[in-house]
């Protein structure tokens, strides 16, 4: 009994201190809540009231017009002149809540938002949801839960942008809705607001559209069909991919059965109903013009609205997904663009414009082949920009139909193999920023054996040329020998900075150096890479946007960011080696006779497909294409023919008044950022100067052989400077690189006394690690 009291004393005490610790643990943690929510409330009580004012002012100032997609876009040249005029004819189609199909409001219900009767605005269970997901994956996740209200306040009063504060700013405008409005208004506003994809606003339109009848008449599968699109109006677009559109239609129906609005029975019935689209013709844009002038408009609005443009991707796979989020926000954007009201002031100018669709008619009149359509079978397309104002000034996207059926503009939208022509950006400019000089000796290596399976291209034989001699004579060798060498990424690292969109992963291989490419690029893209040469290596990404203002008449537009993709001293060292490919290259034949300075590079695709020429001078740079819209051989077709013979005539039009007669020189700040140029490298005449090339030196060694010794010698040791500014530890794979690099050069050294020095040096850069 004593043991028993003294251990039920010992308990006690332990009960105590526990309860004690519990209860201290407990005001700790009370102390703690109270201090974050107080932070909480310090930080983001007076967002919150910014936020709430916003949403009771805007929804306040709203009636039901503001609601209606009916204002029209207006799109003006460089002299103010109307170029089009967008809209849409929203309000024949409008129907009051009474006249929407039932089942149409059940479909939206049943798949969007089930609690849409119950709920003030939000639904706290999908936020909840939403947050959590937020927080378990840091962040990657931040979208869904949107109600019926929410998706409404969002497309009226806000932009696309997925930030956890537009989420919020959108939950406080749903709250005021829904204090204003009844539901079936609500209702009423988003399915006629709702976008159905190809210019079709509210369900009414987009029945007519694509059905050819009344949304009163519509089955219930062809309902749930069009109710599909709005969620994502590209990837279920009917006309594109109506396949993903039937997949979402048959989700809708099962969610209906589920909601109790229709039976097992009715559900079966309608999935296994054939959907048949007649659709009605699509107004079609009769100018190239105004095709690029809403394209620029629609990607500036992307921005406008979040949009994270991006060029560079880890797999095909994160391409793909970015293209489909991509599509889809170009369709609701252009959806914006042709309802609300925007005006939109243009670079675009008339007169060049003309004289590059007559040039490019003239050109290829000899073929006079169409397809079932009457379209030309040959076409081309061309684009022009301004170096000064760094503006598209003239786009044509194909030759002039006498049929009023649109073809699409192929100066954005067709990408095409580049050929040759995508040397200068993706291989010579990229080596002149890395050491290289237009008298570097390269390796003009056999590409058959490059391709073969486990080839190292650096490290394969091949005859010594000089770099700007390559570049005249287009030598593949040399470009895949030195793209190589500077590796795929790195030199494609370029490229991507200047916005090219469709570089994806798997052009990350050698035969990008000679424009191989998994998708191609387009005209617009190629005149800004060669714009960039021309501007000293400074990008300024290529549109044809002055200004750009809201219904308001509030200015939207800002002029992008440049950035300085090559040095000047690189840049303006490709303009003058391209100046070589006029006068004595492979664009000799083209007879450049003016006294303006021109520069460029013809480009030709295998079995002669594709032809390219894009060059520049002072004032301006331009690409042309010539080919099929489904490729095949055409005899003749050379950069140097037809699209050299296009590039000749429209750039002589343009520049035969110019004061700009030579390319800009380097400025000496400019010269000063430029990269490192090795200190020994000379040029070649400088080598035994004044000597005639074939003077015999020696039996068998002449003056050539001697400066061209002395020209790899200068390349090696230009490595082996580079080398030198390495970590040994922390950079030793690029080190070894550098190092087998200068091995190779050195292995190519005619004179044996020569080659003992520079592989000494080497053995001694190597050696003072």
């Amino acid at each position: 009994m004593f043991l028993k009291n003294i251990f039920g004393g010992i308990l006690l005490k332990v009960f105590k201190k526990i309860c004690k610790i519990f209860l201290i643990l407990f005001v700790l943690l009370l102390l703690s809540v109270c201090a974050v929510c107080g932070y909480l409330y310090y930080k983001y009580y007076p967002v919150y009231l910014d936020y709430h004012t916003d949403a009771v002012r805007a929804v306040a100032e709203s009636d039901a017009d503001t609601f209606k997609k009916n204002l029209s876009s207006y799109i003006y040249d460089d002299s103010g002149a109307l170029i089009s005029k967008l809209s849409v004819d929203a309000n024949a189609d409008y129907l009051k809540y009474e006249e929407i199909p039932e089942q149409v409001i059940q479909a939206f219900t049943a798949v969007e938002d089930r609690r849409f009767w119950e709920h003030d605005g939000y639904d706290l269970n999908g936020i909840l949801r939403v947050c959590w997901r937020y927080f378990v994956t840091k962040g990657e996740e931040k979208h869904g839960a949107s109600t019926i209200t929410q998706q409404l306040a969002r497309s009226v009063f806000l932009t696309s942008e997925v930030t956890m504060e537009r989420k919020a700013r959108e939950i406080l405008i749903a709250i005021e809705l829904e204090k204003k409005y009844s539901k079936e208004q609500i209702l009423e506003f988003y399915v006629n607001g709702a976008y159905f994809s190809n210019r079709c606003y509210g369900i009414e339109a987009a029945s007519v559209s694509y059905f050819g009848k009344p949304s009163g008449e519509l089955s219930l599968s062809e309902a749930a069909y069009l109710c599909a699109i709005p969620n994502a109006p590209s990837y279920y677009d009917p006309v594109e991919h109506g396949e993903n559109t039937l997949q979402r239609r048959d989700k809708i129906l099962a969610d209906m059965q589920e909601c109790g609005f229709i039976t097992e029975q009715e559900r079966l019935a309608a999935c296994s109903e054939k959907i048949v689209l007649c659709p009605r013709p699509e107004e079609k844009l009769q100018n190239y013009e105004t095709t690029y002038a809403v394209d620029c408009a629609v990607r500036y609005l992307m921005g406008l609205d979040g949009f994270a443009f991006r060029y560079e991707f880890e797999t095909m796979d994160t391409y793909r997904a970015y293209v489909e989020h991509y599509n889809d926000m170009y369709e609701t954007c252009r959806g914006k663009l042709y309802t609300e009201g925007y005006v939109v002031a243009t670079s675009l100018n008339q007169e060049k414009q003309e004289l590059l669709q007559k040039t490019i008619d003239e050109t290829l009149a000899f073929d006079e082949e169409t397809g079932e359509e009457g379209i030309y079978a040959l076409q081309s397309a061309s684009a022009v920009i301004d170096n000064q104002t760094h503006k598209v000034v003239a786009i044509v996207g194909g030759r002039s139909q006498e049929t009023d059926v649109y073809t699409l503009n192929r100066a954005y939208q067709s990408y095409r193999q580049p050929g040759s022509s995508f040397k200068p950006l993706a291989v010579y400019a990229p080596a002149l920023d890395n050491g290289y000089t237009a008298e570097s000796m390269l390796r003009n290596i056999n590409i058959t054996k490059a391709k073969e399976m486990g080839a190292e291209a650096a490290a394969l034989p091949g005859g010594s040329m000089r770099l700007d001699r390559a570049v005249e004579k287009s030598v593949n060798g040399c470009a895949w020998w030195l793209f190589c060498s500077l590796t795929p990424k790195k030199a494609l690292s370029y490229v991507r900075k200047m916005e090219f969109a469709r570089l994806v992963p798997d052009d990350d291989y050698p035969a990008s150096a000679l424009g191989g490419l998994t998708y191609g690029t387009t005209a617009v893209e190629m005149a800004n890479g060669y714009s960039t040469l021309v501007n000293q290596g400074e990008y300024h990404r290529a549109t044809c946007l002055v200004s750009l203002k809201d219904r308001d008449g509030v200015e939207l537009y800002r002029e992008p960011k440049t950035e300085q993709v090559y040095s000047a001293q690189a840049a303006a060292g490709m303009v003058e080696i391209m100046k070589g490919v006029i006068q004595s290259g492979t664009a000799a034949s083209m007879k450049w006779e003016l006294d303006v300075e021109a520069a460029g590079k013809t480009g030709t695709t295998n079995d002669c497909k594709d032809g390219w020429f894009c060059g520049v001078t002072p004032d301006y740079s331009m690409s042309v294409w010539v080919g099929y819209d489904e490729p095949r051989i055409l005899e003749n077709l050379y950069g140097a023919t037809y699209p050299a013979s296009i590039w000749k005539a429209v750039m002589s039009g343009l520049v035969e008044d110019s004061e700009n007669r030579t390319f800009r020189e380097v400025s000496e700040e400019a010269e000063a950022g430029s990269v490192y140029q090795p200190s020994g490298a000379q040029a070649y005449d400088s080598y035994l100067p004044g000597r005639d090339d074939n003077e015999l030196l020696s039996e068998g060694y002449t003056v050539r052989n001697y400066r061209e010794d002395h020209i790899l010698a200068d390349q090696a040791e230009a490595l082996m400077y580079r080398m030198s500014g390495l970590d040994p530890e922390a950079d030793r794979e690029e080190r070894q690189k550098l190092y087998e690099e200068a091995e190779a050069l050195i292995g190519q050294i005619y004179s044996r006394k020569l080659f003992a020095q520079e592989s000494a040096k080497l053995e001694a850069f190597s050696e003072s690690d």
